[in-house]
């Protein structure tokens, strides 16, 4: 595209808020600047956000107070620009049914009929069979807030398979296929692959504190054999401090990074070959960013969990590696043969493969 053109984005939340989706919506806007020329304005919709009016060059409005008619006003003052909405419920409201907002998409919607609504379903519902979870008493309206949103829609795309089957199940008789578009790395990605016998010995516990505590605490027997393995020699802790006391695993130092700028993170995974998680299950890699980092900075992926089916084109012992599945004989060798797997797989959905997507879909109508 070579005349300027303009998308609003409604998210949650935007940096400098901690918040997957936010980061999501800001690089896409980010490559699809870059690329073809898109500038984003973006509405927040989470009332608790604090942050600043423009972002990196992007404006921003924000819903102040969950309101349907304010929402369909600020989409009403542009008449000629398509809309992506990155959807999660939980993002725009506490119980996960923000009501508010599927009722001003509608009003919106009833009176721009002809504007475009691509909706990116990063979570579509929760469930629960536990009759004291809110989830258990609220996923029938969450069901129906995703159907409706859906049916809304001129596009949809999600991340994983399991959540395009669902959403295809949801609207049976709809007239386009809803697409998969597993998460891309939201700390960059690597331009050069590395060989895996060129980098230190490192082994990255990367993401949420909760998680890492768990690493910690539980799986301390699991890292002594992935370093035994690989001949780890160091091992890199990321992420905000788990305060615990960390163990002594075969001798090897965890360094404690903390909180460190994307680029940083980036630089690290460059030079390390294994990147250790404990979650999310195999079900739900695709829409693991810290899964999508390891694999764009072509790192062995190393899971707790794993799969003897194939999900969302991820194969165990092909794409990653499992602690549930020792059987195989390691080196370094194969490492890098799932480490370059794991890295073809991401080339699939990189970033810059999601912009020329989400460009073609949201000014091109379906037919």
């Amino acid at each position: 595209m070579s005349d300027l053109s303009t998308v609003i984005s409604i998210v949650p939340r935007l940096p400098n808020a901690i918040d997957g989706v936010g980061d999501y919506a800001l690089n896409l806007a980010r490559q699809l600047r870059q690329d073809f020329n898109i500038q984003t304005q973006f509405i927040v919709g989470n009332p608790e956000w604090h942050g600043e009016l423009e972002i990196e060059g992007f404006s921003v409005n924000q819903v102040i107070d969950s309101n349907s008619a304010q929402l369909a006003a600020l989409l009403e003052g542009d008449r000629t620009s398509p809309v992506l909405l990155h959807y999660v419920g939980y993002g725009y409201a506490k119980r996960g049914c923000p009501i508010w907002l599927v009722d001003g998409i509608q009003r919106w919607k009833n009176l721009y009929p002809q504007r475009s609504l691509v909706t990116m379903f990063h979570e579509l519902y929760a469930s629960s069979y536990l009759p004291w979870q809110s989830s258990f008493w609220l996923s029938p309206l969450q069901k129906n807030l995703a159907t409706r949103l859906a049916k809304l829609s001129d596009r949809s795309i999600t991340n994983t398979q399991s959540y395009a089957e669902t959403l295809c199940k949801l609207l049976p008789n709809q007239r386009f296929e809803s697409i998969s578009l597993p998460v891309f790395s939201n700390i960059g990605e690597l331009n050069h692959e590395i060989p895996l016998s060129k980098r230190t010995k490192r082994l990255v516990t990367f993401g949420h504190k909760n998680s890492r505590v768990r690493i910690y605490q539980e799986y301390v027997t699991d890292l002594e054999q992935i370093c035994q393995d690989f001949n780890v020699e160091e091992i890199c802790d990321i992420g905000s401090p788990t305060g615990v006391a960390l163990p002594n695993i075969r001798n090897v130092p965890i360094v404690e990074k903390g909180i460190i700028e994307s680029s940083q993170i980036s630089k690290i995974l460059n030079d390390s070959i294994i990147g250790f998680l404990i979650f999310p299950p195999p079900l739900q890699l695709a829409k693991s960013t810290i899964f999508a980092a390891y694999c764009a900075h072509g790192l062995i992926p190393y899971m707790v969990s794993g799969s003897a089916i194939t999900i969302n084109n991820l194969e165990m012992g092909k794409h990653y590696l499992s602690t549930s599945n020792p059987s195989y004989k390691l080196s370094l060798k194969i490492g890098q043969e799932i480490a370059n797997n794991a890295y073809d797989w991401y080339q699939t959905h990189s970033l810059s493969k999601q912009a020329k997507i989400f460009s073609k879909y949201l000014f091109t109508r379906y037919q």
